[in-house]
């Protein structure tokens, strides 16, 4: 690979970017960004990249959740609160049925911009540019909104330093108490409906209380009562990636300061655009869409210029296909990776493959398919003898109806009560918590059967 310098990316074809109109703008903010402290420091980066190859080694699960695309509008310490501790109890399920530790990755403090399937949308009539996220332009439907405002990335490093600042608090400052967590999880096991997930949660209530029996509490053992928790989001719009990155002074190497991990997108992932060229150069942990498009050729290219040095942690491949065509997909890809004999994490996005337009004229997606895509990963995982390492869901801590199903049974008719997303559905807490229960017993139970197939 030659030298790489953080500025390469503008000399190559960018697509789901916008054209800003202001270029004196444009180059004031960048250079103002470029001043402002990172959001994240490369020591957590490295740790995270660390964590990362325990999952990768099938020795942790990967846990990555949060919002579409965050708000300016609906940001507040509340929606941050809501979303961790709907993420805290995902986790605890999730390490209690793997008997293995959570990483936690939040798509949270940057996830502003969002890629489009179409440049203009058209409303009675009137074509507009779409709206790309709040980093980009405005979501109101009017030719001001949506015209790509430089101004707005400074706006969006704002809330992000603001959330990063109270995750690192709710993490450290005794929130997380696994006692605690716990003690939100029954709520859910409490509902009529939630019945077949309360065996579960009275075995952890168990261990709980023989831990405590043995000492073992927040007050006495630190680990108990703090976590780590990660951010992450899609590195979409590059000038505000590269005025955050920054150059580590104790080892030297290139890090994107505008969160832990940064993936790029499946409408983004050409080897030779820029934001490829982009996420090559920075030391992050790196995500990787792949959608049902990648070829194998693809993948073994992009693993090549992502991660040269078949370093462990470094790359993470999130499969989004659509529940029903996994196993069409998935099996290729993964003895693409073993012939290159390609340290990676392996991730299922359950979300993006599966939505639809309801009758009632919503775009939503269904549990039972969301579901149902990452039983087939786990199922391909199975039959190929690889890990599958994590999941990865779009989601809220609000009591939102923006996805059909769930032990809540959120009908089409349901959707038009609480549906506030500014672009794809998310799962609400109900059903996040649901899912983590679903997943939970699919690990169980792959333990076990890998556990009697030791015995014999």
């Amino acid at each position: 690979m030659t030298q790489w310098q953080k500025t390469d990316w503008r000399s190559k074809p960018r697509v789901q970017m916008p054209d800003y109109t202001d270029d004196a703008a444009l180059k004031a903010v960048e250079r103002r960004l470029s001043q402002y402290p990172p959001l994240v420091f490369a020591g957590e980066a490295r740790t995270l990249k660390a964590e990362l190859a325990e999952v990768a080694a099938g020795r942790a699960f990967l846990l990555q959740g949060g919002d579409c695309a965050e708000s300016f509008a609906e940001f507040s310490g509340d929606g941050i609160r809501d979303t961790f501790k709907v993420m805290l109890q995902m986790a605890m399920v999730l390490t209690y049925g793997a008997k293995l530790p959570t990483v936690k990755v939040g798509r949270m403090a940057g996830q502003f911009a969002k890629p489009r399937s179409a440049p203009t949308e058209t409303v009675g009539g009137t074509e507009l540019p779409s709206y790309r996220g709040d980093i980009i332009n405005g979501f109101d439907f009017t030719p001001e909104a949506r015209i790509p405002d430089p101004n707005r990335m400074l706006e969006a490093y704002t809330q992000a330093a603001a959330t990063l600042n109270l995750l690192r608090a709710f993490s450290k400052g005794g929130f997380a108490d696994v006692h605690r967590v716990h003690a939100w999880t029954l709520g859910f096991t409490d509902r009529d409906e939630a019945e077949k997930y309360r065996d579960m949660a009275g075995r952890i209530q168990d261990t709980l209380d023989f831990m405590s029996a043995a000492g073992l509490t927040g007050e006495t053992n630190h680990e108990l009562s703090t976590v780590d928790f990660y951010t992450s989001h899609e590195a979409l719009l590059l000038e505000y990636e590269e005025a955050l990155t920054r150059v580590d002074s104790t080892t030297g190497q290139t890090i994107a300061g505008s969160g832990h991990l940064i993936w790029i997108g499946d409408r983004t992932r050409q080897v030779d655009g820029a934001h490829v060229e982009f996420c090559r150069g920075v030391a992050n942990p790196i995500g990787l869409k792949c959608g049902p498009s990648i070829t194998t050729d693809d993948l073994k290219r992009l693993m090549g210029t992502l991660n040269p040095q078949n370093e462990a942690g470094r790359l993470t491949l999130i499969a989004r296909f659509g529940a029903g065509t996994v196993g069409d997909h998935l099996p290729k890809l993964i003895r693409a990776v073993e012939e290159e004999g390609a340290n990676v994490v392996w991730s299922c996005d359950p979300m993006h493959g599966n939505t639809i337009k309801s009758a009632s004229g919503y775009k939503t997606r269904p549990f039972e398919s969301v579901l149902r895509e990452v039983q087939e990963f786990f199922t391909v995982h199975d039959s190929e003898g690889t890990v599958p390492g994590g999941v990865h869901f779009e989601m809220t801590g609000k009591d939102v109806t923006e996805c059909t199903g769930g032990v809540r049974a959120v009908t089409d008719e349901d959707l038009s009560d609480r549906y506030h997303t500014a672009c794809d559905p998310r799962l609400n807490a109900s059903q996040a918590l649901e899912l983590a229960f679903l997943v939970a017993e699919q690990l169980s139970s792959r333990r076990d059967m890998r556990q009697a197939a030791a015995a014999v």
